[in-house]
């Protein structure tokens, strides 16, 4: 851990100084400063000489160094013009190293198309290369970063983020809990999640107001290929969960009022055995992917 040993909070206060810089907490600019943490985190995302990592935030470089000693490229992104100076000037020259001054997001449905460019090319030097997420993202763009992601073709094998303690709460939720929605359905029917460790304000700078936690992702293969059309499912979830506390037979009728006829939503939710007084925040991600394949099929069959 030579390389990430200074990112503490008197270093990186001294840095910002030198640079002339402040965190900007409208873009999420907090810093980790628990030596530990940053550890833990890298070592969590197993990285390997296989590997292509994608950081969201490069913020000073503390963890990219680290991870440059163990991946076979780091990608790192950020949309601040003087953090990518400083840690440009920070880090140097670097064969496996990219950095990028971009918004990672084109808009929060998916990546920017220089990021994904750079991904892909760093892929194509090896096809055994994989691609791993790791890092401390900005609380403001956690949610798409991780949820597009998931949606891409990429062929990632690890996510491993600090996000808000909410959000990582909302990811593994189940069915009936208040924190349960679209998010923890679009990630567990395809994904393994696991929230690995609460973080107090404490282990950043600045201290943000809220709990963080260091979140796991995998992916489910076998998940993924149960949906038969990804882009309708997340649609699906997008505007069914609009409308959660609804009875389902109501806002489904709503949805696909053009497409499907109220008699043909009506068999599949008796075939499926789910009332019609059932509401999306009850159903497990099982269900709602078996409900939103069906829907799709009678709509695919009803425009051939």
């Amino acid at each position: 851990m030579s390389e990430a040993i200074r990112q503490t909070k008197t270093h990186l206060q001294q840095l910002l100084s030198q640079f002339g810089i402040n965190p900007r907490t409208d873009l999420g600019q907090n810093y980790l400063i628990d030596l530990n943490i940053v550890e833990y985190v890298v070592e969590q995302a197993m990285l390997t000489p296989k590997d292509v990592v994608l950081e969201v935030g490069t913020g000073t470089g503390g963890m990219t160094a680290f991870m440059t000693q163990q991946a076979a490229h780091v990608i790192s992104v950020d949309v601040d013009r003087n953090m990518h100076a400083l840690a440009k000037a920070q880090l140097g020259e670097r064969e496996n190293l990219t950095l990028l001054l971009e918004d990672a997001l084109h808009n929060k449905n998916r990546f920017s198309q220089v990021v994904l460019d750079e991904i892909h090319k760093q892929l194509a030097v090896d096809p055994a290369r994989r691609l791993k997420l790791v890092a401390n993202l900005p609380y403001n763009i956690a949610t798409p970063v991780v949820s597009n992601l998931v949606a891409t073709d990429l062929p990632w094998e690890r996510m491993v983020v600090t996000i808000q303690l909410e959000l990582g709460l909302r990811m593994q939720a189940k069915p009936r809990k208040s924190t349960y929605g679209s998010l923890s359905v679009w990630l567990q029917s395809q994904c393994y999640v696991k929230l690995l460790k609460r973080l107090p304000p404490s282990v950043f700078w600045p201290r943000p107001k809220v709990n963080s936690a260091i979140v796991r992702i995998v992916p489910n293969p076998r998940g993924r290929d149960s949906i038969h059309d990804r882009a309708f499912f997340h649609d699906f979830l997008r505007r069914l969960f609009h409308q959660r506390r609804k009875m389902l037979r109501g806002v489904l009728v709503g949805m696909y009022r053009k497409q499907v006829d109220k008699p043909v939503l009506d068999a599949i939710l008796e075939e499926m055995k789910i009332e019609p007084s059932a509401r999306a925040e009850e159903l497990p991600p099982k269900t709602l992917v078996e409900l939103s394949n069906q829907i799709q099929q009678k709509i695919a069959e009803s425009t051939k």
